[in-house]
């Protein structure tokens, strides 16, 4: 069965830039700093700071990063050199690193293939450590944590080590935040926390192999963060702690001596973490992606029906859960099949009715399959890269009859984020905003709220309304309006002109909070996604 699901049109693309309404003159007697002082700008964060987009950092888009934009405005009020890691080895400008697994180049879209898909070459990004501090220190992948975990940049630590941090760490026992304050910010930005949950969330609350549940530390009350696994939602009292070393310092029984960035009397903004329910990867894919067309029509789902779903349907009934599976229809788009961790576990009781039917050895090949499955509903948030899963032949299945993912083989864990996990990850973002706004609040520190913007633009009917007129939307697979899309194709990180938004609002802010005047920028005027007529 071919794989049907296609979530992008490129039909009638649009790349008329409005007029800039941001005329006045640029210059020193025009703004300035009011009680801040940039001249020594320092940014703190993960991917989001680095300016990580379309699933990689290049060349070209880097230099897109919302702390680069900043510094550009800071320029005209007493701004100083603002800095970031070298990417002048990518001189094709394809981003990923050489010989790193699961970093590959950035996407692009294939306009005679109808969606994005990683651009053709091969990386020439390498791991030379460049030994250097900078402006930016925003680090991709980065927790709360990593930013004073000692040897978070030492190539002799992969794989747990950053290789982002290896290529510009001063030293094998570098930290990242003890790097940024080699640079004696005196403003500073601190992004930092979305990973937290976030790298929880994208894998659908599972572990590496998929199925298993990745831990919510909320739930088990360990305070030692050198023991979380990669997508493990990290203790929000833990987080609370440590972002309070990031801005205040002082010592950490396990990470030792912190310097802080607002500790040398810095001033700066903090901004809040999006929910995950407001980008593109959790809502481009429908749960009911299933046509009848994709099924193979009605001959075929009536196959399905009798020997499956039917006879899943009447042992869940039996047992109390008559909707968990349903029959397929012929007329109406039909729900994936996905694996729930947290349903209760039906493997003996598949395998005990369907035995006298299907035998003994396919009745235990269904219930291992099915046991803990069950039809998705529109609760369900499926992760953007199950688009390209669904439909396919699934190799571990025990049997060609129930090897199509998501039709007749479950959809993994890792592909679905079920009620109960998106719960998980929105008490911890509460607790982990909360956290943010209540050390920002005992510091006077500005705040911006990128939890609000970023639910602003998850309303897919109004969008995001700027000052020049222009309003901007969160996703490429639900418009063909290019020009007037926030995020770039990996569906997690903003496009350039997503980060010039971002570096408009806590403009916005620093000219509240700190008495300043400083000049938003055009984002308009800003690259959207690459679109190749061929790759």
């Amino acid at each position: 069965m071919k794989n049907k699901f296609i979530y992008l049109s490129i039909l009638a693309l649009g790349f008329a830039s409005c007029d800039s309404d941001f005329k006045n003159e640029i210059n020193g007697d025009t703004y300035h700093s009011g009680d801040a002082d940039f001249s020594s700008y320092v940014a703190v964060g993960n991917s989001l700071t680095a300016g990580y987009m379309d699933g990689t950092v290049f060349r070209s888009g880097q230099k897109n990063s919302f702390p680069n934009i900043l510094a550009g405005q800071f320029a005209v009020a007493g701004g100083g050199e603002f800095t970031q890691p070298s990417f002048e080895e990518d001189v094709n400008n394809l981003g990923g690193i050489t010989g790193i697994p699961g970093f590959g180049t950035r996407l692009i879209i294939n306009a005679s293939a109808g969606g994005p898909e990683n651009i053709n070459g091969t990386s020439t990004i390498t791991l030379t450590p460049q030994a250097k501090a900078f402006n930016n220190m925003g680090v991709p992948g980065a927790k709360s944590f990593h930013l004073l975990v000692p040897g978070y940049g030492s190539a002799a630590n992969l794989p747990n080590a950053n290789p982002y941090f290896i290529r510009h760490a001063t030293s094998a026992s570098a930290t990242v935040l003890g790097d940024a304050m080699t640079m004696n910010p005196t403003f500073f930005t601190n992004w930092i926390g979305a990973n937290d949950v976030l790298t929880y969330a994208t894998n659908g609350g599972a572990n590496a192999d998929g199925n298993t549940p990745a831990v919510d530390h909320n739930e088990t009350g360990n305070t030692n963060p050198l023991t979380y696994g990669n997508n493990d939602i990290t203790n929000s009292a833990v987080f609370a702690g440590i972002y309070n070393l990031i801005i205040n310092g002082g010592t950490h029984p396990l990470l030792g001596q912190v310097t802080g960035l607002a500790q040398n009397g810095a001033k700066g903004v903090v901004a809040t973490i999006p929910s995950v329910t407001a980008i593109p990867y959790f809502t481009t894919v429908p749960y009911n992606p299933l046509t009848p067309a994709a099924l193979g029509g009605e001959a075929n789902i009536a196959t399905l029906n009798a020997q499956i779903y039917g006879p899943l349907a009447q042992v869940f009934t039996a047992y109390g859960e008559p909707n968990r599976v349903k029959l397929l229809s012929n007329t109406e788009t039909n729900p994936i099949l996905i694996i729930d961790v947290d349903a209760a576990d039906r493997t003996a009781q598949i395998t005990g009715a369907l035995t006298p039917v299907l035998g003994a050895q396919m009745a235990a090949a269904f219930g291992q399959v099915y046991g803990k499955a069950r039809q998705a509903t529109a609760s369900d948030l499926v992760v953007l890269p199950a688009s390209s899963v669904i439909g396919k032949v699934n190799d571990a299945a025990p049997s060609p009859l129930i090897n199509l993912n998501g039709v007749t083989f479950p959809m993994a864990n890792k592909w679905v984020l079920t009620p109960t996990e998106q719960t998980k990850v929105a008490s911890a973002t509460t607790a982990y905003n909360n956290a943010i706004r209540s050390i920002a609040d005992a510091n006077g520190i500005a705040v911006a709220d990128m939890n609000a913007i970023m639910n602003q633009l998850a309303d897919f009917g109004k969008g995001l309304t700027t000052e020049d007129g222009q309003t901007y939307y969160a996703n490429y697979f639900s418009t063909s309006k290019l020009h007037t899309t926030l995020f770039s194709l990996d569906g997690i990180h903003p496009n350039a002109k997503g980060y010039a938004i971002v570096a408009n609002e806590i403009i916005k802010v620093i000219n509240k909070h700190y008495n300043a005047h400083l000049p938003l920028v055009n984002a308009s005027s800003y690259p959207g996604a690459t679109i190749l007529l061929s790759n």
